[in-house]
């Protein structure tokens, strides 16, 4: 299969754009690709863009570019949002990246902002010309939020610096859009998903979002405290769901379906991948997210064998889970994971969770013994059955609303109940 693939010399040119305000020339009336950069910036200007306009350089400071309402336009290239710069981009906008040789993705700088808004019934698209995995670059978010990386660190796409202590950080808002073909690689190291979270505050709001067929993970966060809700992650090739860098933000309702892949690589790799940071293991703030209402569904390939799996330190509170089709439906992995859900008093927690085979455990620090415990109320070697691919729900589960406003109140296990199925209408 076709993807975007760079070589090193296209990611020296993106690293080196980084350096100064990307821009493009304008015409005499402003109508240029990127949204106008006449005047120094400063002033607060809007600039709705015609029909059929490509996006490509950057929004300076000062700027608010619109795409309006059920409009289409073209990305080429690095489409930036500079500091004090805003996207706005209205229901039934379809954006479609070129295919050509050029890196095409969205970057939201840090004190940028995207006010990405459709409707159920109008969502956004962003799409890609290619039409397969790695067609496009997806969306970068960089906040100023907490990372345990340390300071200098930099987002893999765009080299645009993020992280701080900034908790509340408002990056926008991304609501109602699917994000398709998404993934290039400018190599092993810098990879691209359907949204990068790049230390994002707990002021930005993410719901109802879709990664469809991308070529790496469908939704990966780098730190941060941004919550999210109503995420669905169908067929990409690498993880759905990803964390790393101490994120500890919240999430409920979230899909991930691997049924679509074929082949090797292309079976998925794990549902959810969870690691706290890699080089070192305890570093701080530690990864702890607390997840409720999940559906994980694998093809069962032994090749993405995993479903979740929990690693490099990482804690997690998990509610409220359906995993199913994969040869290892929960895996937990490395000493300071293993400890703290085996400690008392630790962080982490795993309750009303049901699996489709037994846990495993690396270490065997935190055994199948503790994870089914009677106080923990979790299930093995179950099998669930769904209908419409992941539609339906298990009874048995724990009201979260009752200890936290964020969110719904859901007292059963899984995503998506028949009586409410939220995917309807605007995913793939």
């Amino acid at each position: 299969m076709k993807k975007k693939y760079l070589n090193l010399m296209a990611y020296a040119m993106i690293v080196s754009m980084s350096a100064f305000t990307l821009s493009a020339c304008d015409d005499e009336e402003g109508d240029d690709n990127n949204g106008g950069n006449e005047g120094n910036g400063e002033n607060e200007t809007e600039i709705v863009m015609e029909d059929g306009a490509t996006l490509s350089g950057a929004i300076e400071k000062g700027k608010t570019v619109i795409l309006s309402e059920g409009l289409s336009f073209k990305l080429s290239g690095g489409y930036a949002v500079e500091e004090g710069a805003v996207l706005k981009i209205e229901p039934g906008v379809t954006i479609t990246a070129v295919d050509d040789d050029e890196p095409d993705y969205i970057l939201v700088k840090q004190g940028g902002k995207i006010d990405a808004q459709g409707t159920a019934e109008d969502p956004i698209v962003m799409t890609s010309e290619l039409q397969e995995a790695g067609g496009w670059g997806g969306i970068h978010i960089c906040g100023k939020a907490h990372t345990n990386r340390g300071t200098g660190t930099t987002s893999e796409i765009g080299n645009a610096p993020y992280g701080g202590d900034v908790e509340n950080d408002n990056s926008g808002t991304l609501r109602y859009i699917r994000l398709e073909y998404t993934g290039f690689a400018l190599d092993e190291e810098h990879e691209s998903n359907g949204v990068s979270f790049y230390g994002v505050g707990n002021g930005t709001t993410v719901e109802y979002l879709q990664a469809y067929k991308g070529a790496d993970d469908g939704f990966e966060f780098f730190g941060g405290s941004v919550n999210a809700k109503y995420l669905v992650v169908t067929d990409c090739e690498d993880d759905s769901f990803d964390w790393t860098e101490g994120w500890n933000g919240k999430a409920q309702f979230l899909v991930a379906t691997q049924l679509g892949t074929t082949g090797a690589k292309d079976d998925g790799d794990c549902l959810i991948e969870a690691d706290n940071q890699d080089t070192d293991n305890y570093a701080t703030p530690i990864a702890c997210p607390t997840l409720s209402n999940l559906t994980l569904i694998g093809n069962g390939s032994t090749e993405g064998k995993r479903g979740i799996r929990l690693r490099e330190g990482t804690h997690a509170k998990i509610y409220n889970t359906i995993v199913t089709g994969k040869p290892e439906c929960l895996t937990v992995e490395s000493e300071g994971t293993e400890e703290d859900l085996a400690a008392e008093d630790g962080e982490s927690v795993l309750m009303y969770i049901t699996l489709a085979t037994d846990m495993s455990s690396a270490e065997g620090i935190y055994t199948s013994a503790m994870f089914t415990a009677t106080e923990n109320h979790n299930a093995i070697n179950e099998k669930p059955a769904f209908s419409n691919v992941f539609v339906g729900t298990i009874a048995d589960g724990f009201d979260m609303s009752a200890e936290d406003s964020f969110f719904t109140a859901a007292a059963y296990r899984g995503a998506v109940a028949a009586d409410n199925n939220w995917t309807a209408g605007w995913t793939k």
